[in-house]
């Protein structure tokens, strides 16, 4: 099968999930990933379970369509061996804190003289600049600084993390397409060049809605609880059985959702609720208002209502709820490979839907050094090397 990123080599010194989400997206649209590990027990996920024959079910999640090895970078050997890569790579992935890759030898500057093509990509808590730049940076703490635990949650409550790693996340797809757009430009002039991504700044700048409230009037985001910042209805609701969610965002919507869901037409004059922006001053009343002739019925039959007027709604549902859906199913957001060590793996499949070049399904996730030998073969070492390399630690 065609895929679109055919033909790119990317060296992989990434570990648990920003960076190995990035070249795992990579190696999914073709792109030939050398995960390299760090010598001798790899990244730090294979110890994380739950657990398939001694195999992480994490590590695998997230480092399909790779080859691997786990070379001793900090041996001369092992250097001299990440070199030899790198002078026939395109892209070079790294989320060492701020220094290490310097001290190691194998920062954007020492790499550039062996391919001044290169793509050099790093990954940091905060980036390679800025007072925090030396700081430990995981997930939760870039939340707490991009201000994402002080609006999460409802309002009066303890500040709340984002169910998943979303500053995780958003660094791995400000990465892709900082990689992608590098890799355009190189083929326009020849030119590679270094990327700085921070967690911090990757989910900083989703805060689209927040900025512009505060730029705008300098109203500071708070707890909202599932409710839209400017847009009413817009949150989820209580039912007699459970919660739904609403989406009646502008004036055509809240008007038929009066007339024809929940058969208040005088809401419609109520000065509390004309406008949207009224409707978002008088959140709490009108959720009480709405809540009130919710709680009278299941969730099934609002929902039913709700779709035959064509008003935007939804459940809310658990996440094994989610992974059992038809609809997630039909999109194929489930996929299953067979591993070599843990049999059969279930995946998460690929978002995007290409008519040409479609995201596949070629390689499970390596074995801790699996390829070492392959990968040294391919660039010029011997067989012999390959043995004389693993008793001297150079390879596990």
């Amino acid at each position: 099968m065609n895929q679109a990123l055919q033909g790119m080599k990317v060296i992989d010194l990434s570990q648990v999930l920003a960076g190995p989400y990035c070249t795992m997206v990579l190696g999914d649209m073709g792109a030939d990933v050398i995960k390299i590990e760090k010598y001798p027990n790899g990244d730090d996920t294979r110890a994380m379970g739950p657990f398939h024959n001694n195999e992480s079910h994490m590590y695998m999640m997230v480092n399909r369509n790779k080859r691997g090895m786990c070379l001793n970078v900090k041996k001369e050997e092992g250097r001299d061996i990440l070199y030899e890569l790198v002078k026939k790579a395109d892209v070079f992935v790294e989320n060492f804190r701020p220094g290490v890759a310097k001290k190691l030898g194998i920062d954007y500057d020492t790499l550039k003289e062996l391919n001044p093509a290169l793509i050099y990509c790093s990954i940091s808590g905060y980036g390679q600049t800025g007072p925090y730049r030396n700081k430990g940076g995981f997930d939760i703490m870039a939340q707490g600084l991009s201000g994402l635990m002080e609006m999460t949650g409802e309002q009066g409550g303890k500040p709340v993390k984002v169910g998943i790693a979303i500053h995780d996340l958003a660094a791995a797809q400000t990465a892709i397409q900082s990689i992608l757009t590098s890799y355009i430009y190189r083929l326009k002039t020849g030119k590679g060049q270094y990327i700085d991504v921070s967690l911090v700044d990757s989910g900083l700048a989703w805060t689209v809605w927040e900025a512009a409230a505060y730029f705008g009037s300098r109203q500071v985001a708070g707890k909202t609880g599932t409710a839209h910042r400017a847009a009413a209805p817009y949150q989820g609701f209580k039912t007699k059985d459970g919660f739904i969610l609403i989406g009646a965002a502008n004036q055509k919507l809240w008007e038929t959702f009066c007339l024809h869901v929940v058969d208040r037409p005088n809401w419609m004059e109520d000065p509390r609720y004309l406008t949207n922006s009224l409707r978002t001053l008088h959140l709490k009343e009108l959720e009480k208002d709405i809540e009130e002739i919710l709680s009278k019925r299941d969730s099934v039959y609002w929902l039913e209502l709700l779709e035959q007027h064509g008003i935007p709604c939804g459940p809310i549902y658990t996440y094994n709820q989610t992974l059992s859906d038809p609809h997630i199913l039909e999109r194929e957001m489930i996929l299953e490979y067979v591993h070599p060590a843990a049999g059969a793996v279930k995946t998460l499949g690929f978002p995007a839907k290409f008519s040409e070049t479609p995201g596949e399904l070629t390689k499970p996730a390596p074995l801790l050094g699996q390829h070492n030998e392959e990968v040294l073969l391919e660039t010029g070492y011997s067989s012999g090397d390959y043995k004389r390399l693993k008793q001297e630690s150079v390879l596990n």
